[in-house]
């Protein structure tokens, strides 16, 4: 174990004894990150309405910066966004001031330690042949090591609940990675099947259920995780074309997302292993990233809106991907955020945020 390590899990440890997962109190945010103008919007819960826009140029990034990804301290405290183009994770304060930041290659999904002061990073998908090891950041200092995976292109990335493993999954090989919390030893698990180019994971809160979205097959793959070191895939459920970032509703057994070449957001029931909802969503224009409220009542999913994936450098065409005509009904100019309401099933609210809406953060429940 390396001397940062060792700082890493003491961090973690003084954190815990300080009880720094408490809920605060007051208004609840999601953030939105727009990939194709760097920028990120904060929308409050109890009213669906956009707060602010923070625009990350002022800060010394440029229009490129490409922001991707979000993730939100359990205690709303703090939030990080992932910059692609800039290659760094910036961290800011429940006011939206950068109080810190490091510096990781193209970095991609963030996962959140719920159990101790570290937060995970994975790489970029439009990074072509990134180095095969994952980030962890101590979220206090922000001081960053890396991991290795030992797998081309580490993607889908997740922490099971009680901290003691990481889990990432390869796009260009069938493997995952369950990475070991306290000495960062990584297991490959192979996963059987044609080529699945997993774009990212969800646990359910017991941890004993772990799924991936599968882009190429059109699938959600879903693994017994009642060993966290050894999940094994026990069912493949078809959900549409290109699924991508899913989340688990509290009760544990159904999961969100949008499927991006449907341009649709389903539910899927993980026991009955199907679709059991699809929402009607409008104006969705290929839906990217879930996020809970955290009571669980209103489920966030982002659409890029108008260009697409393609302006974050990806040409999906291009890769063999067949994009959805366009039909009648609502457009939008930007990307926006779909609020659901999951009693109802009905939509409450489509809000406009900016260019190419990609990953989405609330404080998730535990």
């Amino acid at each position: 174990m390396n001397r940062l390590h060792r700082l890493f899990r003491a961090s973690a440890l003084a954190a815990a004894l300080l009880g720094l997962s408490v809920p605060l109190s007051g208004q609840e945010f999601v953030y939105a990150a727009n990939q194709g103008e760097a920028t990120v919007t904060v929308i409050d819960v109890a009213t669906l309405e956009v707060v602010t826009t923070v625009d990350l140029k002022p800060l010394g990034f440029d229009e490129n910066a490409k922001p991707h990804h979000i993730a939100v301290e359990p205690d709303g405290s703090h939030w990080y966004v992932s910059l692609i183009g800039a290659n760094r994770v910036l961290k800011f304060d429940r006011d939206n001031q950068l109080v810190g930041q490091a510096e990781f290659e193209v970095p991609g999904m963030l996962a959140i330690d719920p159990a101790n002061d570290l937060l995970y990073v994975g790489r970029s998908m439009s990074a072509v042949n990134p180095p095969q090891r994952i980030g962890v950041v101590e979220r206090g200092s922000m001081e960053i090591d890396e991991i290795d995976v030992l797998f081309p292109r580490p993607h889908a990335l997740i922490v099971h609940p009680t901290g003691e493993v990481v889990y990432s999954a390869s796009l260009g090989v069938n493997q995952l990675a369950a990475v070991d919390g306290e000495s960062w030893d990584a297991r490959l698990i192979d996963v059987a099947g044609d080529t699945y180019a997993l774009v990212q994971f969800a646990i359910s809160p017991d941890g004993r259920t772990l799924v991936a979205t599968a882009e190429l097959t059109g699938s959600l793959l879903v693994f017994d995780n009642s060993d966290p070191r050894a999940p094994g895939l026990v069912r493949t459920i078809e959900v549409g074309s290109r699924p991508w970032h899913p989340v688990f509703g509290r009760d544990g057994r159904h999961v969100y997302f949008g499927t991006k070449g449907d341009d649709t957001v389903v539910e899927v029931d993980v026991e009955a292993g199907r679709v059991s909802r699809t929402f009607d969503v409008p104006g969705a224009d290929q839906p990217h990233g879930s996020a809970l409220s955290y009571d669980g009542h209103f489920l966030f999913v982002t659409n890029n809106g108008p260009g697409g994936m393609a302006m974050g450098g990806m040409d999906h065409a291009a890769m063999g991907h067949e994009m959805p005509e366009d039909d009648e009904g609502p457009t939008y100019d930007t990307g926006t955020v779909a609020v659901i309401d999951l009693d109802s099933g009905e939509v409450a609210r489509v809000i406009p945020v900016g260019t190419n809406a990609t990953g989405v953060g609330a404080r998730a429940h535990r």
